[in-house]
């Protein structure tokens, strides 16, 4: 049982998946710049790279992306930064067995700027959710959530700073429930099949 991960960027959630010990069988991104494929490579982790500006369509990048990704014949594809919206063929391919991390407790802050957001709507607490990714952008069934208090002086980039210590410290344990089979879709909604796991943890303040 194998996860495959996909990046654009720096991949700070991927290294905390890496860190926390789970089966990663390679990580793939849309962007041959992306940092994070440097710390995999030193971690001697297949890497593959499907830019999506060489490809004609999204739907074309997205096949591209499949036929890479089956390569290695994962259990489980993770989002981690991966900033392309991918189209409903391509969700429905991987239906049940495709996760994200988003930096907001969803439904609140779909898309993209959270932090921002949050902050302008003066929200005391903020977070970040994983979820199953369906065709619907940020909607999926919700697996966990990490809550922060928004503090007084906060700013985009304390904020975001607090979140990110979570979604570190909680995707790695929504991958461990999936792979573990401890994780039970009924009618849209996530149940982990243990009495003590908490679906909503809270950071400290």
């Amino acid at each position: 049982m194998s996860v495959v991960i996909l990046i654009s960027g720096r991949g700070s959630n991927m290294r905390a998946l890496v860190e926390a010990g789970l089966p990663v069988a390679a990580v793939i991104s849309n962007q041959a710049s992306a940092a994070g494929l440097a710390y995999a490579r030193e971690r001697g982790l297949a890497t593959a790279v499907v830019e999506h500006a060489g490809y004609p369509s999204r739907e074309a990048f997205d096949a591209a992306l499949a036929a890479e990704i089956d390569r290695f014949r994962p259990r489980l594809v993770a989002l981690a930064g991966f900033m392309r919206i991918l189209a409903p063929a391509f969700v429905r391919r991987y239906e049940g067995r495709l996760l994200n991390i988003h930096p907001s407790l969803l439904p609140a802050f779909p898309g993209l700027h959270t932090h921002a957001r949050a902050l302008a709507a003066g929200v005391k607490v903020h977070g970040a959710t994983v979820h199953f990714v369906t065709p619907e952008l940020d909607h999926g069934p919700i697996v966990i959530q990490a809550a922060v208090p928004v503090q007084s002086g906060d700013d985009e980039d304390t904020l975001a700073a607090r979140v990110l210590a979570q979604e570190h410290r909680i995707y790695p344990q929504a991958i461990a429930w999936f792979l573990g089979g401890r994780l039970v879709l009924e009618a849209g909604r996530v149940r982990v099949a243990d009495p003590d796991a908490r679906q909503l943890l809270f950071a400290e303040a």
